[in-house]
């Protein structure tokens, strides 16, 4: 099956064919769009330019609004390896502040607690993330797109219902910091299907005693698809 990539890179649609035999798009999502609203922007983009009529487009894998990165669409009958794609492991590059919560785990909602951290020794930072390696059991965040009960558990955290998220489990396989100016912390993480990072930093603060929340997310890589190979919307679209 043809995909989008020649020599691990992508790209523009213009130089591509036969989207409904199926091609493979590397995407650089941009901040504050959803996954959905990149698949959505592709669909009506080969509909309308390209006269694809009716096709099948997804992404495999989500990433929130306010992270950026790596994002895979797929387009006709390459949909089908939507789920072995996703199922790769991944790897993230962000920062998080330490001292502080946020109901959302990240910038979307406004701070709700704050915490001294000046007495945090960076030693301490560095040595708690021997406490997530491995498998280990998440909830997911009450702000996010998973489903509850048919509905996405989001739209029930904003009208402030009270969520409750099944815990699931994951494996984080290298979690790195890899910078320290506090309360700022910036760091690498390798990890399974079905991680939330921001649910990783929630509870990387409270092992410190402390509080933290997602400031920055950037998904570098999915299995062997890598982000410097992918196009931003702009560059695909042409």
């Amino acid at each position: 099956m043809k995909t989008l990539q020649v020599e691990n890179k992508s790209l523009p649609l213009s130089q591509l064919d036969n989207f409904q035999e199926g091609q493979l798009l590397m995407v650089d999502k941009p901040l504050t769009w959803t996954s959905f609203d990149v698949v959505n922007k592709i669909r009506i983009t080969l509909t309308k330019d390209y006269n694809t009529g009716k096709i099948k487009v997804g992404h495999a894998g989500t990433l929130d609004p306010l992270a950026t990165g790596l994002l895979i669409v797929c387009t006709g009958k390459m949909t089908k390896q939507i789920d072995q794609i996703q199922a790769q492991e991944k790897e993230y590059l962000g920062t998080m502040q330490l001292g502080a919560t946020t109901p959302s785990y990240d910038a979307e909602t406004a701070i709700d607690r704050e915490f001294e951290f000046q007495n945090i020794d960076p030693q301490q930072i560095i040595s708690t993330t021997n406490q997530f390696l491995g498998s280990i059991i998440q909830t997911p965040p009450s702000f996010s797109a998973r489903k509850i009960k048919g509905e996405r558990a989001y739209k029930k955290a904003r009208r402030k219902e009270v969520v409750c998220m099944p815990k699931t489990s994951i494996e984080i396989k290298e979690f790195e910091i890899t910078n320290i100016d506090l309360p700022e912390i910036s760091f690498r993480v390798v990890c399974s299907k079905g991680t939330y990072i921001r649910s990783l930093v929630h509870n990387f603060g409270e092992a410190l005693n402390n509080g933290a929340f997602l400031t920055s997310l950037i998904r570098t890589r999915i299995g062997d698809y890598r982000l410097e190979n992918a196009l931003n919307l702009e560059k695909l679209l042409c």
